[in-house]
């Protein structure tokens, strides 16, 4: 029986590695969900405490870390994530829901994805850096808070450190 040469083995050796790595569970890994913002956390971007101030917060994940970096304010939070270095790393991020608590002192209990939410800018409401963007999960909020503070919904997509320089972010 003739032997085969060594690559044609080698060849043949990855190309079943190859095929039974795609064997494993392709089951998408669950999100890690939103951390507690306590008293003592501080700020990601600017070292403030986060429970000092009013206005919506946020919380980032980056890669696959299973904590979160948190800011002071979705002012903060987005243009951190709107370094290209970091919307390169972002595996998803959390905001308050405006909706769903106070501006004084938001609930952990109200989080929502970023990504999902709707955000009125140009409004009469200061966060912890003066002009933030107000979080909501649904457009029939953000229109109701339109009508006491102000301002216009953007979506997601829309928001881009342009906009924020604007916005004096």
């Amino acid at each position: 029986m003739p032997r085969l040469p060594r690559y044609f083995i080698l060849a043949g050796l990855l190309a079943a590695s190859l095929m039974l790595s795609g064997c494993g569970d392709s089951t998408p890994k669950a999100l890690a969900a939103p951390a507690p913002i306590t008293s003592g956390d501080s700020c990601h971007v600017c070292g403030m405490t986060i429970t000092a101030h009013p206005g919506p917060k946020g919380e980032a994940f980056l890669g696959n870390d299973a904590a979160p970096l948190k800011f002071c304010s979705t002012a903060e939070l987005f243009t951190f994530l709107k370094q290209p270095e970091n919307a390169a790393q972002l595996s998803h991020a959390y905001v308050h829901d405006m909706k769903e608590t106070s501006w004084d002192s938001p609930s952990d209990d109200a989080f929502i994805r970023a990504a999902d939410a709707v955000y009125v800018i140009d409004h009469d409401r200061r966060g912890s850096m003066g002009h933030t963007l107000a979080p909501f999960a649904d457009k029939n909020a953000a229109d109701a808070f339109i009508e006491d503070h102000g301002g216009h919904v953007i979506g997601y997509d829309a928001i881009d450190l342009e906009l924020l320089a604007e916005l004096g972010c």
